[in-house]
């Protein structure tokens, strides 16, 4: 096989009504460093497509004109490629160093519906090397590059994409089925063609493995659907103004590259787009998001490093991220690390951001085979509004389902038991959390670590919290939570800690009354102190069983 195979009012109400609690950036003493990355500079020659034969004609296929006009700017020494006002069809794009692919204000970069544009190529897809179609952008071993502009790149995700009739109104999905395209036996799913429908069958069916024959990857081409845009081991990237929507699979995918500056950019998918990632930086260095809005399918803003033995073995980390000033609406969680973080991630910086209907707000996900250490995470000053699920989550029993289960489906909780520690199991530790503001949530705080290898170090601050439930503890060493505010509806208990060690709640206050204050389970549960909060407005102080001893708990009352 050869290489080419291979809301915003809520917030300023938030800030106005919990004024005393919030905190200025670096009163907790958690000092950041600030971003020092380099940004491209482009030479001022301006090659138009249409000079190079391009036109807005609706039957046109504008991929040979573009991409001439790229590889005739990297070949005088770089400039701006300028895509004008219109609709401009085209096929897949290979962004070259030295080029800034600019689109003016009005102009619509659509991308072909005919997968046979898109030869299918080596690259990676979830931490794995796998075969996939060839995305409508796509850079590798680039310099200096840029897509900047205010214009749209549209990826025609929805002829790729299979859909579940389940996320769909009755309407809707007898419009899909009427288009054309297969269901599923059961009737649940489509798929656009029987080549996608067939590759469902396999497990990682893209996964490039020996036994795999060129002919089996094209049996089932159309169910490697391509991200919109992979920038593959490039450095000094710069994303800037324009907007990405309705991509295949994940919309933005820096990979393995470093020096990436993403601001201002606007990232759509519908909400019911399987795999409708936003932005996904997967082992990358020194990278910066600022300033960018983000309504998705699935997660919106997501740190990964690598997938189980692969990630392990490159041992790429993601580090040096700094990720300020944005906005989510619907995403499966707003700021994500996981599940794919074999190779590890450290030294992120997470600030000012507002989720409004996210599913979850910050999501940290992983699970036993996964290996790798996330470390040395800051985040501070987020501001969230009517969120389905947890406002804060750390789960080390991820499984591969939308976080918020539908009407009527019946989750049962993942069977525990204590496993070697080896290479393969995750780690989560260090982590520092002030100031983050959350009205509506079905949970304030849910962390679930592994019998083996609990959560450890996370430390939160100026927690203001309006939620459905309280603070869950599973499996978690060395947790502080510190002068915050829990006012939860379901109180009994407002506090749950199961196997938790060393968890120090300091400063806590949560509403007229709790049912129980604090349920501990667990024998190895130890070590638990309460202390300069108001006890005596519970109608029980402690509650201890399953293992759990009483004299392991501390309550002092202020």
């Amino acid at each position: 096989m050869q290489r080419t195979m291979r809301r915003i009012g809520w917030v300023a109400v938030a800030a106005v009504c919990w004024a005393s609690g919030a905190v200025a950036a670096g009163h907790t003493g958690d000092t950041w460093p600030e971003p020092d990355i380099p940004v491209p500079v482009f030479k001022t020659d301006t090659f138009d497509i249409r000079d190079f034969g391009a036109s807005t004609a609706a039957d046109f296929l504008n991929t040979g004109a573009i991409q001439s006009a790229i590889d005739a700017c990297h070949k005088q020494g770089g400039g701006v490629v300028l895509i004008p006002r219109g609709v401009w069809t085209s096929g897949p794009l290979s962004l070259k160093s030295k080029v800034n692919l600019h689109l003016m204000r009005n102009a619509l970069l659509q991308f072909s519906r005919d997968f046979e544009d898109y030869p299918l190529i080596e690259t990676w897809w979830e931490g794995l090397p796998q075969v996939r179609r060839h995305s409508p952008i796509r850079a590798e071993g680039q310099r200096d590059i840029a897509i900047t502009g205010e214009g749209i790149i549209d990826g025609n995700g929805d002829a790729w994409r299979y859909v579940k009739k389940g996320k769909m109104t009755e309407s809707q999905w007898k419009n899909l089925v009427a288009s054309g395209g297969v269901l599923t036996p059961d009737g649940k799913e489509w798929y656009p063609t029987a080549s996608a429908l067939k590759g469902r069958q396999y497990r990682d069916a893209g996964l490039i493995t020996p036994d795999k024959t060129a002919a089996f990857f094209e049996e089932i081409a159309d169910f490697l659907r391509p991200n919109l845009v992979v920038l593959e081991r490039c450095e000094r990237v710069l994303l800037e103004g324009v907007t990405f929507q309705n991509s295949g699979a994940w919309n933005i995918h820096p990979l393995m590259s470093r020096d990436v500056t993403i601001r201002n950019i606007t990232v759509r998918n519908p909400w019911y787009s399987q795999n409708g990632d936003g932005l996904d930086i997967e082992s990358c260095t020194n990278v910066l998001v600022e300033g960018s809005s983000f309504d998705v399918g699935d997660d919106a803003i997501c740190v990964k490093s690598g997938k189980n033995a692969h990630g392990r073995k490159l041992g790429m980390p993601t580090e040096n991220l700094w990720v300020r000033n944005c906005t989510v609406f619907h995403a499966h969680g707003g700021f994500v690390v996981g599940s794919e973080m074999s190779g590890g991630a450290r030294n992120l910086y997470v600030s000012d951001l507002t989720f409004i209907g996210t599913d979850i707000g910050l999501r940290f996900k992983t699970t036993r085979g996964r290996g790798g250490i996330v470390e040395d995470v800051h985040i501070r000053n987020i501001y969230m509004k009517d969120i389905p699920g947890e406002a804060i989550l750390f789960d080390m029993y991820y499984e591969a389902k939308d976080p918020v289960p539908a009407a009527g489906e019946v989750r049962q909780p993942p069977k525990v038991e204590t496993l070697p520690v080896s290479e393969e199991t995750p780690q989560f530790r260090n982590f520092h959390i002030s100031n983050i503001h959350c009205d509506g949530a079905k949970k304030a705080v849910f962390i679930r670590g592994l019998p083996e290898m609990p959560i450890r170090g996370i430390h939160f601050s100026e927690l203001r919290m309006k939620t459905t439930g309280g603070i869950d503890i599973q499996e978690g060493a060395d947790i502080t939570i510190k002068q915050s505010v829990i006012d939860a509806t379901e109180t009994d208990p407002l506090l749950y800690v199961l196997n938790g060690r060393n968890v120090l709640v300091d400063g806590l206050s949560y509403g007229t009354h709790a049912a129980t204050l604090l349920h501990a389970q667990g024998e190895r549960t130890n070590g638990v102190v309460i202390r300069n909060t108001d006890t005596g407005r519970a109608e029980k102080q402690l509650k201890a069983d399953y293992g759990a001893n009483e004299n392991n708990v501390k309550l002092i009352n202020p």
